[in-house]
Parts: structure tokens; C-alpha cells; sequence
């Protein structure tokens, strides 16, 4: 069983920033595609809604929703099995519950595990 934890939400005042963090434990080889979403859960808890943010393949490519270019910044550590999410300049159309969705590698055949986190709350308010 693998999951995967967020961390690092908080209040925060506009042009500040924050790093979130996304821990995986459990049966894990090693990361494979990470990436971060986001939500309004007042608009909607539709998962199939959830706002692309930024990602990251095992190569280390990353890439970024038009909205948070030059301002987001996405990473791994794999020796941690942990991804963050680097959020600067922020502004209050960030608020959002910001979800960790991953792609592990689980054994030495290929075999690999997908899914979410539980969310961690930003809220960007003066």
C-alpha cells in the first residue's frame, strides 16, 4: 500500500510564498510522474476537475499550467521519495486545496501505483 501525504498549506498574505511538500511511504521503489493539482471544493470535489499546477517526470522534465510559470517550481527528492512545490509571488487566485498526484514504481517488474493525497489547504488574503 502506498500513500501519499501533503503538507505545508497555510495562510499566507499576497506576494508571499509557501513550499509544500508531498511525502510517499509505503511499498515504493521509486517516483516515477509527480505532479501537483488544485481545487476550489466550493465550486466543486469533482476529482476530475482538479486544476493541472506542475509536473514532473522521473527524468526530471518538468512543466507548469500557464498561471504559475515563473512563479511555481517543482522538485523531487528521491532519497526522500518526496516532492514539493515551490509557490512564490502568490496571489489570492491561488487559494485553492492543493492535491499531490503520483506514479510510483512499487517492484522491480514495472509494476507501479497512481493516485491521490488528501490535500493541503493555501490561502492567499491580505
Amino acid at each position: 500500500q502506498v500513500q501519499l501525504v501533503e503538507s505545508g498549506g497555510d495562510l499566507v498574505q499576497p506576494g508571499g510564498s509557501l513550499r509544500l511538500s508531498c511525502a510517499a511511504s509505503g511499498r515504493i521503489v521509486s517516483l516515477n510522474a509527480m505532479g501537483w493539482y488544485r481545487q476550489d471544493p466550493e465550486k466543486s470535489r469533482d476529482v476530475n476537475q482538479r486544476e493541472f499546477v506542475a509536473g514532473i517526470d522521473s527524468s526530471g522534465n518538468t512543466n507548469y499550467a500557464d498561471s504559475v510559470k515563473g512563479r511555481f517550481s517543482i522538485s523531487t527528492d528521491n532519497a526522500k521519495n518526496t516532492v514539493y512545490l515551490q509557490m512564490n509571488s502568490l496571489k489570492p487566485e491561488d487559494t485553492a486545496l492543493y492535491y499531490c498526484n503520483g506514479k510510483v514504481l512499487i517492484d522491480r517488474y514495472g509494476s507501479t501505483w497512481s493516485g491521490w493525497g488528501q490535500g493541503t489547504q493555501v490561502t492567499v488574503s491580505s
